[in-house]
């Protein structure tokens, strides 16, 4: 079923008498439940893509349907409000806040939604129990090594039981053996939580957990490599 859908998606930015196009006309289809890797060299488009599902930049023309909802048609307050609630974001170097403790920051989504702080507590600590971090809740960033701060951000993005997960270089600051944990916690947020997740990578070794291989050069698909035996499909429209 259909999930994502980019018709014609286009992203320019101005600057100075230049016009740069990250985005050119990009269509493309993401299933329910699909794993989505995006490869590319720097510049390709990758981000610009993963920030406009997002819903933290807009297209400059063309549409981007989730969930049957134009979401490039949303005020800012819906947009917002329809982003807290349906998308979780992985970013490469995590960005946790430093004075606050593992808990906090993986609270953080949650205090601009109606929970009570019972309900909040739950949520935090099944959390972190997924991701296998329970036993360092009240440390703070620097008490912390990269895959457990990693495995924190990951937390705090899936606290809020969001419908897609997007993921920036998720593994591009951790070594092998943190990258692989940190994979094999994804495709289980995907396969068993059924999560629709989006990863942008540079290395190739992570595009083994996805179901669907895409990349972009100069904001344009060039070639796509499926993997049919997993559950998790996605196409190009």
């Amino acid at each position: 079923m259909s999930f994502i859908q980019c018709q014609s998606l286009t992203r320019k930015y101005v600057r100075g008498e230049n016009t740069i196009t990250p985005l050119d006309s990009l269509d493309l289809t993401i299933e329910t439940g699909a794993f989505l890797a995006l490869m590319g060299p720097s510049g390709s488009g990758k981000t610009t893509l993963l920030n406009l599902i997002a819903g933290i930049d807009r297209p400059t023309s063309g549409s981007l349907i989730i969930d049957g909802l134009d979401i490039a048609r949303l005020s800012r307050p819906k947009l917002a409000a329809w982003r807290s609630q349906t998308v979780g974001y992985i970013f490469q170097l995590y960005n946790l806040v430093p004075v606050l403790t593992a808990y906090e920051n993986v609270e953080l989504p949650l205090l601009i939604h109606s929970l009570s702080r019972k309900q909040r507590h739950q949520r935090v600590a099944t959390a972190l129990e997924l991701v296998g971090i329970s036993d360092r809740h009240d440390h703070y960033p620097r008490q912390l090594s990269g895959g457990q701060e990693q495995r924190v951000a990951i937390a705090r993005a899936i606290v809020t039981d969001p419908l897609i997960i997007l993921a920036d270089e998720p593994t591009g600051d951790l070594d092998r053996d943190s990258s692989k944990s940190i994979m094999e916690l994804l495709e289980r947020l995907n396969k068993d939580l059924g999560k629709t997740l989006v990863m942008v990578t540079h290395d190739p070794g992570t595009t083994d957990y996805a179901g669907l291989t895409l990349h972009l050069e100069k904001g344009r698909l060039v070639s796509d490599e499926a993997k049919p035996a997993t559950s998790a499909t996605g196409e190009v429209a």
